[in-house]
Parts: C-alpha cells; structure tokens; sequence
C-alpha cells in the first residue's frame, strides 16, 4: 500500500515536470526553425514592411505615454528622496539612468507584448483553427517564412528604434516636471543630462530591446502556431502569449542587466 502511494505520488509531481520540458522541447524546435527560415531565402518583403509598421508606427502612442509619465513619475519621485540629503541636482542623473537602461525598454516591452504579441497569436492562432496554415502549406508556402520570420524580423528592428525613442520622450518627461514643476535651470538640467550620458546607459537599452522584441515575436507566434480547439483555444493562445512574454522579459532583463553589470 505505501508503495503504491509513493507510485500516485511520484507520477502526480512527475506529470507537470514531463510536461514542462516537453513543451520547452517544443518551443527549441520552433525557435530554432524560425531562426533558419529567418535567415535562408524566399524573403516577404510586403509581409515584413507590414508588420513594421503595425509593431513599430502604431505603437508609438503608447510607448511614448508610457515613457514620458515614467520619467516624470522619477524626476517627481528621486526629488523628494534627494531632498533628504540635499542632493537635489542629481534628479537629472537618475532620470538618465532610470529611462536608458531599464524603463523605456522594458516598458516599451510590456506595452508592444501586451499590443502586438497578442495580436500575433490571435491571428495565426486563427489561421491554426480555420486551417488557413495548412492551405499555404499545400500551396508550396512555408509558414514559418510567410508568418513568423517577418515578424521575428520587424521585433527586431522596431524594438530598439521604438526604446530609443522612449529614451528621449522619457528624458523630456523628466525635465518638463523638473524645469516647470521643481524649478530646476533649463539649461543646468540639459547639461547635467549630456554631461552623465555614458555609451553603455544606451547599449543596454539596446541590447535589451533587441533581446525584448525576439522574445515578443517568438511567443506571439509559438503561442498562436500551437493553439489548437477554436476559439477559446485562439483566447488561451492570446492569453500565454502575453503571459510568457511579460514574464520572459522580465527574467531576461535582469540576465542581461547582470552581464552587463556585474563586477
């Protein structure tokens, strides 16, 4: 009897872990076909064109309300910390620092996963249901050229422009609150701000943003090309979509913040 308990045990704790690594297997095997369908010929120029600007053009509103109010949010927030020590003059520092490094692109990440990740999965989550993949496949398309590598393509080229981009809209919210609401000189704050910008405050940015956008990609279509069971298999596709993503930036934010970092 106590053999068999420990048996019901053993395979109730061991079902989740088998699962878990078989769907990781699953996710390798398609990153790795993306990945070579990415780089090896037919390319879809229109598709890819597409997908930039719905990633890039459309979610520049929300990434630009977001970083601003962040920045502002950091001037309001390290002034009244500051303000403790008389170290006042540091705000435009730590707005540059906050903004570049960790804000605007992992920001921006959330917002796009929580936009155009979504979106991904929704559509080839559609197109797996009404078995529209399976129709490009007879006609001689490879959906992982036709689908995922323009999109795979486009994270990567909007995410670092898209956080560039909330770098400065951020900066600019730090000193519109610090000149206007805090009394700071203009132009000591602008000099502040160029004298303290270092190279690596915007590598990192980009290298996470670079990082952020294939993992928007990749989840967004692994979770839309794997959804099976109509509708509310599309909703549970769009749901792990965003899920995983916001989750995977998160933990890759901080890898890469360590390596880039570390002592």
């Amino acid at each position: 009897m106590l053999l068999v308990n420990i048996e019901n045990f053993l395979r109730r704790q061991g079902k989740p872990l088998v699962k878990f690594i078989s769907r990781l297997g699953e996710l390798s095997v398609f990153v790795a076909q993306s990945l070579y369908n990415c780089i090896t010929p037919p390319f879809y120029g229109r598709n890819l064109m597409r997908q930039i600007i719905d990633m890039g053009f459309y979610s520049l509103p929300v990434v630009g309300l977001t970083t601003i109010f962040a920045g502002m949010v950091i001037a309001l927030q390290s002034y009244s910390g500051f303000m403790r020590y008389g170290a006042e003059g540091a705000v435009a520092e730590v707005v540059l620092i906050s903004v570049t490094r960790e804000l605007a692109p992992v920001l921006s990440a959330l917002m796009v996963a929580g936009r155009i990740g979504a979106a991904m999965a929704a559509e080839i989550g559609t197109m797996r249901v009404t078995e529209q993949i399976d129709a490009l496949t007879t006609l001689s398309t490879n959906p992982f050229k036709y689908l995922v590598a323009p999109r795979i393509w486009a994270g990567l080229i909007v995410m670092p422009i898209l956080v560039m981009l909330g770098d400065v809209i951020g900066i600019f919210g730090g000193y519109v609150v610090g000149v206007y609401k805090l009394g700071f000189n203009p132009a000591n704050y602008i000099n502040s701000t160029l004298q303290n910008l270092q190279t690596i405050d915007i590598t990192t940015g980009l290298a996470k943003a670079f990082v952020f956008g294939f993992i928007i990609a990749v989840m967004g279509c692994y979770n839309g090309y794997k959804s099976r069971g109509g509708a509310q298999g599309v909703g549970a596709a769009t749901t792990n979509a965003v899920v995983s993503s916001s989750i995977l930036i998160l933990i890759f934010n901080y890898i890469i913040t360590e390596l880039f970092f570390s002592k």
